[in-house]
């Protein structure tokens, strides 16, 4: 039996997420943070883990609704946003607009769910071409479109104007993904959701320290978040990642100082690679800088002999790597190993 005959069609053409484990010295592709916080495990002794989790996670949302001043109701915690993700597309389907290159994601989930992916490029510079999206929106009546501002893999925030353009412009809902918001320094897009109905917004520990938990959340007005909750698995946030989401947020103030931290070394990261012959960094919001080499697939290799794990984003961003901020010690070796790398390409 040739299972590929039995496949949908559009499975068929699904190409997967790609995370592969590689191994190196140094890890510098996941947009992880490089700190971590283990005085928060402590509560996990409590966790009875004979028992399903908390089928709502209502302490869970009532500490994170508590900390951005909303309502329990409007907060839909998920197995990471990808869950989310796939919990909107279920619940209002496609079509699905986005600006690419951007989190993969959207589209593949689209995609392996049987909905119209559509996607329309940034422009020059890496902004929103808000005629592009604005004809889409006219044009395909997306039920769904997702921005993610900051951007990833480009790491700027996209123009508010240019966001509200499309917010005004879109009778589907517009959902602002903003994983990597804790590193932009600006207040976000949630007070966007008293005035604009059509309007969500995802954020994730994920980026924060606490990737390993996979909890994300869905912000938005409660019949929105009333009518995802329908198609949610159930137990879908395990009682271990509850327990410590809690605490992670009744703590954010330790973990602003990482982010702090993060934000520092980013700027002396970005100052050495703009000092870095041969290499063309681009500003960043987000805990990764985006930056152009003349051979990008040699320079991975060269990092990688050396090492030093980075983010190859092949055709996507042509000559383009993506390196997340480590510690000091972590930015050091990649920048030492990128400058022997390029020194021994032009040899």
């Amino acid at each position: 039996m040739k299972i590929e005959r039995l496949l949908r069609k559009n499975i068929r053409r699904l190409k997967p997420y790609s995370a592969k484990e590689v191994p190196c010295r140094v890890k510098l592709d996941a947009n992880e943070s490089p700190y971590g916080f283990p005085s928060f495990l402590a509560p996990l002794s409590d966790v009875r883990t004979n028992q399903y989790p908390d089928p709502e996670a209502r302490e869970l949302r009532r500490v994170a609704a508590r900390l951005w001043r909303l309502r329990a109701g409007q907060i839909l915690p998920g197995n990471g946003s990808d869950e989310l993700i796939s919990y909107l597309i279920t619940t209002f389907g496609g079509p699905v607009l986005f600006p690419v290159p951007t989190f993969s994601m959207y589209g593949i989930i689209a995609q392996a769910l049987g909905e119209d992916a559509v996607s329309v490029p940034l422009d020059s510079a890496f902004d929103l071409d808000v005629d592009g999206m604005l004809a889409a929106v006219r044009k395909h009546r997306p039920k769904l479109v997702f921005l993610s501002s900051p951007n990833n893999p480009t790491g700027n925030s996209f123009s508010t104007e240019r966001i509200m353009r499309i917010v005004d412009a879109s009778r589907g809902i517009v959902v602002i993904d903003e994983a990597y918001q804790p590193f932009s320094g600006g207040r976000g897009m949630l007070h966007l959701l008293g005035d604009h109905e059509n309007v969500t917004v995802m954020r994730t520990l994920s980026k924060v320290g606490f990737a390993a938990l996979r909890v994300g959340m869905l912000i938005g007005r409660e019949d929105l978040i009333e009518a995802v909750n329908r198609v949610r698995l159930p137990f879908n946030v395990s009682a271990l990642s509850q327990a410590v989401a809690v605490e992670a947020l009744k703590n954010f103030s330790e973990v602003k100082k990482a982010l702090k931290m993060i934000r520092k070394e980013r700027e002396r990261l970005y100052s050495g690679l703009k000092r870095t012959d041969g290499v063309t960094p681009y500003p960043s919001k987000a805990n990764f800088i985006l930056f152009r080499v003349g051979d990008a697939e040699a320079v991975y290799r060269g990092l990688l002999t050396r090492g030093v794990l980075v983010r190859y984003l092949g055709p996507a961003l042509r000559d383009c790597l993506r390196v997340t901020v480590g510690t000091p010690e972590e930015n050091g070796i990649f920048l030492a190993a990128l400058r022997e790398a390029l020194r021994r390409g032009r040899q």
